[in-house]
């Protein structure tokens, strides 16, 4: 049997907000109402269910596969936005990418204070 990751729900102060960020950051389909929800559709035929919490948010690390030329694209937003960014997850390289396994990486923050990644090369993959 295999078993594959299909959604998960993502907390945050205001989910239009947080969805929204995500879609436009990433180049993602418009986020889509699902319940008390509001789902977020990645490539991969995950989805990522945002959900408004009015209590303390417990941030979580998400990590986003993208090709180089997304990444550029992502990034130039990134930094059009002037959104802090680091080169580790550590937040010890402020405004830098990282260039791990030969690709490219960085850390960035959504409304809710979850920790973003976007990466083009798998940890461990070599290069």
């Amino acid at each position: 049997m295999t078993a594959r990751f299909n959604h998960t729900i993502v907390h945050a102060r205001d989910k239009r907000v947080s969805a929204d960020f995500l879609t436009q950051v990433l180049e993602l389909p418009a986020p889509a109402p699902f319940g008390p929800f509001l789902s977020v559709q990645l490539g991969n035929d995950v989805a990522l269910d945002f959900v408004d919490d009015d209590g303390e948010i417990a941030t979580q690390h998400y990590a986003f596969l993208v090709s180089e030329a997304e990444f550029d694209r992502i990034f130039a937003r990134i930094v059009g936005r002037d959104l802090a960014y680091w080169a580790d997850p550590g937040r010890h390289r402020p405004g830098e990418i990282n260039t791990r396994d030969g690709g490219r990486g960085v850390y960035f923050e959504d409304p809710s204070g979850h920790f973003l990644e976007i990466l083009t090369r798998p940890y461990g993959s070599g290069g």
